[in-house]
């Protein structure tokens, strides 16, 4: 379900920005606007990134296999990993780069009526995309925060989507701005400095994005709240004396790896170790199906600790 939903949002995005591009080209051909030559490359590329998007999903849809047990679940952080890069390298760059060749060599506007029902028509394409990814991702965020959902969120194509779709409408409002006050004021350099805007944005968007992806790609922990369901599971079998503590490593948006330190009754002999273990593993994939390796480490207390105070030692 969490992955048509997902499919549903890069395709959405996909077709709307297709057709705006082709328009914006068309209109900055026309009118000869830096600002409006800036959005089509904007859009062009985020059409290329939702490309990349769906061959992301794609690949990481794979089943595990022997040369990956885990799933290809990484593969869709690489390419959003990627599409963050060319946000900022093609869509910030070259915005960034037009702007100020405009500013050095500024050229009149013509027919700037042309870019005005053009970004009208690109704000209305760009809302209705921003708005399925909007609600994909309220969808997944629960009661969470929108900043820590974005940080928790495992999904790349949707928070991906989502950044994408609302740096595209804040840089729609930009262009319109200079736009207008190029058209008004017959300073066309204004133009220039709102595809200087443009790219800024793009910049950030495109930072924010890669230091997230960066995150997944390496492997970051799972959601807390599942190592809070690990615990509760296995602190309730009666066999099991104490449960120490859970690692996760989220390996892919709907595939996880968890790790769990438990102290078995010392009567236990090894037919029961094995079905107390196999007890905790199936109640905790019904309550939680995305965990597809739950390893059970007997550790003590103590022993855990350590370690735990080695890791803390490690990230300080």
């Amino acid at each position: 379900m969490a992955q048509r939903e997902s499919r549903k949002v890069v395709i959405a995005a996909l077709l709307g920005n297709a057709a705006i591009a082709v328009v914006k080209f068309i209109a900055a051909g026309i009118t000869g606007s830096s600002a409006m030559l800036s959005e089509g490359v904007h859009s062009l590329v985020d059409t290329c990134n939702q490309l990349l998007m769906l061959y992301g999903m794609h690949r990481a849809g794979r089943p595990a296999d022997a040369s990956h047990p885990f799933g290809y679940g990484r593969e869709l952080y690489f390419w959003a990993f990627i599409v963050a890069l060319l946000v900022f390298a093609l869509g910030a760059g070259v915005s960034i780069y037009e702007g100020i060749t405009h500013i050095r060599a500024p050229a009149p506007m013509r027919s700037p009526v042309v870019n005005y029902v053009v970004l009208g028509a690109s704000l209305l394409f760009e809302g209705y995309s921003w708005s399925v990814a909007l609600r994909a991702f309220r969808k997944a965020k629960g009661s969470l925060g929108w900043f820590e959902a974005f940080r928790r969120s495992k999904d790349a194509s949707t928070f991906t989507v989502l950044f994408e779709d609302s740096a595209a409408l804040i840089g729609l409002l930009i262009a319109l701005v200079g736009v207008t006050a190029a058209h008004l004021t017959g300073d066309a350099r204004l133009d220039g400095v709102a595809s200087i805007g443009i790219g800024l944005v793009l910049a950030v968007a495109a930072m924010l994005l890669a230091r997230e992806t960066k995150g997944l790609l390496l492997g970051e922990a799972a959601d807390p709240r599942i190592c809070q369901t690990i615990m509760e599971v296995a602190g309730a079998d009666p066999d099991l004396r104490n449960a120490n503590g859970v690692i996760t490593q989220q390996v892919g948006p709907e595939t996880i790896v968890a790790a769990l330190s438990a102290e078995f009754e010392d009567a236990l002999d090894t037919p029961r170790i094995e079905a107390c273990v196999n007890r905790i593993e199936a109640a905790v994939r019904e309550r939680h199906p995305e965990i597809v390796a739950l390893f059970v480490k007997p550790q003590t207390p103590g022993t855990w600790r350590r370690r735990i105070q080695r890791l803390e030692r490690t990230r300080g």
